[in-house]
């Protein structure tokens, strides 16, 4: 569409890697399902729905009256003029096959960001991030010390990342770890720096979570550790550097305890998937051929 100004309805916060992506104009903030999307500055020519089957989300989209919705089918919110639902579906081939069925051409494989503007405030580091939304996808914080204490013994430098609200968690695997204070960047990264720090890490170490789709983004050599969703529908492509340990369990996400599942990885493990990630790690992010 020759033109077209795009805007990316999603969390402020996201804005300026949305921005940097080169993919959007604007970002017009969206907060959860349950508040009304603010007015467009101007009227909607085609809305995407890039959140899921709806049908709240297609009604949200509605309400800013679009010429024309691009979204599965969902008979619930009177829509049938999509592709169907696949539960089962990898995450990056449901969004590229839903535009790519309304004329759009997608390649799932392109999953890389451009160099992150900002500078990371500690390059060549090992990132260490205990965090994640919910507990059932969040490992013992005595493991993560464990695994970042060996990397430190191993000669590597180990840093720890949190949002303001993991302070406390970051701060507790930094004493657990033995590290000095200044490894703590919880708190203190916002998302530009924060996607700097990955862009330019050694290694990244966590859960299921955002900071793991940064690494894969910026080819950053990663050990992933899933439960109780399942890495063929949020993991990174298979690829040397990416490491994903997964139990084999399903369960609910949002559940309010460390999964069952999650908590069959032992320190020992993630440390030797660490040790073949550094091994096969590509070089410096600057250096890589875009």
């Amino acid at each position: 569409m020759p033109g077209a100004r795009i805007t990316l309805g999603a969390p402020a916060v996201l804005g300026p890697l949305a921005r940097e992506s080169g993919a959007v104009d604007d970002i017009l903030p969206a907060v959860g399902l349950e508040v009304p999307l603010p007015r467009a500055a101007g009227p909607v020519d085609v809305a995407v729905n890039l959140h899921g089957k709806g049908p709240r989300s297609h009604r949200l989209l509605a309400a800013l009256a679009p010429g024309q919705l691009l979204a599965f089918a969902c008979q619930d919110a009177g829509y049938t003029g999509g592709p169907g639902w696949d539960p089962e579906e990898h995450e990056v081939a449901r969004w590229c096959g839903l535009v790519t069925a309304f004329g759009f051409p997608a390649d799932p494989a392109d999953l890389h960001l451009p160099e992150p503007a900002a500078a990371s405030p500690a390059p060549g580091a090992v990132v260490v991030h205990p965090g994640a939304a919910f507990a059932a996808r969040r490992w013992p914080a005595e493991r993560f010390a464990a695994v970042a204490a060996a990397l430190r013994d191993g000669g590597e430098r180990v840093v720890v990342t949190g949002g303001p609200g993991e302070t406390a968690l970051a701060r507790r695997v930094v004493r657990l770890a033995g590290l000095p204070e200044s490894a703590d960047l919880s708190g203190r990264t916002p998302l530009p720096e924060l996607a700097a720090l990955v862009a330019h890490a050694r290694l990244v170490v966590c859960g299921d979570t955002g900071v793991g789709h940064l690494a894969t983004a910026y080819r950053t050599p990663s050990v992933l550790l899933f439960g109780p969703e399942p890495p063929d529908r949020w993991g990174p492509p298979p690829r040397a550097g990416h490491h994903v340990l997964w139990a084999g369990w399903h369960g609910d996400p949002h559940g309010r305890a460390p999964f069952p599942g999650l908590l069959e990885i032992s320190a020992d493990a993630v440390v030797d998937a660490a040790a073949k990630a550094l091994g096969a790690a590509e070089p410096s992010f600057v250096n890589q051929d875009r």
